[in-house]
This record gives structure tokens, C-alpha cells and sequence, in this order.
């Protein structure tokens, strides 16, 4: 399972890394230092977190940064689910919730899976899923 620096964490959660510092000081994002005194989130620990976050459980701080990018997602997969052919994958970025129906084998390819990150790109009525 992936494991991301504050710095990451922060640009994945669209907050600056010293908040995830305070989260992580705080217990409320779990970020244990290693036997070096390096910090690191959990790739499913971080979801978990960013899903719940967007869902009201840890309000998004009014001064969010803005951009006007509107068809390129960096996020973190909170979900995938799988069945013979296709795939469903759920991505948290910021506060927008994407999901994606790809074949099971791009899955499978990419290694895509809970806590790994990845950029959704829209196209029309297309969403495609790129490993960052």
C-alpha cells in the first residue's frame, strides 16, 4: 500500500501541508513518524480520510484554493470494485467525488487500488484514469 508525505497529502487533500501537520498533531489524520522522524499518511488511511472530509465529517476550510482547471482530477482512489469485464473507481479530489466505469483489466494493468493516486481526466462523456 502506497504511503504519502505531508507535502503529498496536503496537495491531495487541497490544504497546505502545515494544516495535515496540525491534523497529525492533532489525531485527526494519523501520520507516524519513522525511526528517521519522517512523517507519512497511509494510502488508505488518507482515503478513508479525504471521503469522509468531503462528506461534511471534516469541513473543508473556507479558504481553499481555487483554480479554473475543469477537466484534470488529481485525487486519491477511495474505492474500486470489480467484476468480470469492467470496473468502478471512486476518486476523492478535494472536495469532488469521481467515479469511473473502466474495463477490469486497465485495473488490473495499472495497479490501480484504495489509497493509490491517480488523475481522472474528463473528455465529453469520458473519464480516464492516469496513474500520477
Amino acid at each position: 500500500m502506497p504511503s504519502y508525505s505531508i507535502g503529498q497529502a496536503a496537495g491531495l487533500l487541497c490544504v497546505s501541508p502545515e494544516t495535515v501537520r496540525r491534523w497529525a498533531d492533532g489525531g485527526r489524520l494519523p501520520a507516524p513518524r519513522s525511526p528517521e522522524g519522517v512523517r507519512s499518511v497511509d494510502g488508505a488511511v488518507l482515503a478513508a480520510f479525504a471521503k469522509e472530509r468531503a462528506a461534511g465529517l471534516h469541513p473543508v476550510p473556507e479558504k481553499a484554493a481555487a483554480t479554473s482547471v475543469r477537466n484534470s482530477f488529481a485525487g486519491i482512489v477511495t474505492a474500486v470494485r470489480l467484476d468480470e469485464v469492467a470496473a468502478q473507481v471512486e476518486i476523492q479530489s478535494g472536495p469532488h467525488h469521481i467515479v469511473s466505469l473502466v474495463t477490469r483489466e486497465s485495473v488490473e494493468e495499472l495497479g490501480i487500488a484504495v489509497g493509490v493516486t491517480v488523475t481522472a481526466r474528463v473528455k465529453s462523456t469520458d473519464v480516464h484514469v492516469d496513474l500520477v
